[in-house]
């Protein structure tokens, strides 16, 4: 089965609204679109509608970086997925290693977001991924087997399809340092035997299992020439123009 094969760029907490409409522009002006790939960036939420509008005619989706998996409430800071799909965002990071390490994110939560998600037609892109130590300790395996039945829990075979992996070893996010090509392909064959257990052969088969982690334009070509890389997710690199056009040119 053919596989999606996405490549997308997680702005974080960068950019001021002019300098997020002039990346998407640039964007947008010097993408050579590939048949068969999709493009994707998450903007910070503030400039969602605004980025997503720019976006509307152009190959690239838009998706939020966050949201509570509530439809509304008093929850002070935080984002519904009702207001991710009225800001025009098609996808929805969720489960990413800052989430989860730095603002102490739950399995249990990433799964009521990934449940949110679908149940708003908003397409879930689940990030998992290892510590250093953990990797140092050969449990990557266990970590990422955690993780992702910990998202899955309870989500219907036919709702798995429509979720997206991106697999992001957590000593690679913003170091410098990255997955060899082959470290990647190991970690990714992890991943889809995972779900071949969870959901049998058709979605493990189907599934798009992302890499990322100091995605660069000198390291691109070797990542996605590996059979079970279907795309990345970029992070400091997708904040310049011709960096992203590099990569997702490729």
């Amino acid at each position: 089965m053919k596989r999606r094969k996405i490549f997308a760029g997680n702005w974080k907490m960068f950019k001021t609204y002019s300098e997020a409409v002039e990346l998407v522009n640039g964007l947008n002006a010097g993408l050579k679109k590939t048949e068969g790939r999709e493009y994707v960036v998450f903007p910070p939420s503030p400039y969602l509608r605004e980025i997503s509008s720019l976006c509307a005619s152009s190959p690239f989706e838009t998706g939020a970086q966050n949201m509570y998996f509530e439809n509304q409430g008093a929850f002070t800071g935080e984002i519904s997925p009702v207001m991710v799909k009225d800001c025009g965002a098609s996808l929805i990071l969720i489960g990413h290693s800052e989430r989860r390490h730095v603002f102490h994110e739950t399995d249990e939560e990433v799964n009521k977001k990934v449940k949110a998600a679908i149940t708003h037609g908003i397409q879930p892109m689940l990030c998992v991924g290892e510590l250093l130590e953990e990797r140092e300790k050969g449990e990557t395996v266990s970590v990422l087997n955690r993780q992702i039945r910990g998202a899955y829990a309870g989500v219907e075979k036919s709702d798995a399809a429509k979720i997206s992996i991106a697999y992001e070893p957590v000593w690679a996010i913003g170091t410098g340092k990255v997955a060899t090509p082959e470290m990647a392909e190991e970690a990714h064959m992890s991943i889809r035997a995972i779900m071949k257990e969870l959901y049998g052969d058709d979605i493990a088969a189907a599934v798009p299992i992302l890499y990322g982690g100091s995605v660069k334009p000198d390291n691109i070509a070797g990542l996605v020439k590996m059979e079970n890389i279907d795309g990345v997710l970029v992070g400091g690199a997708s904040l310049e123009v011709k960096s992203f056009l590099d990569i997702i040119n490729v």
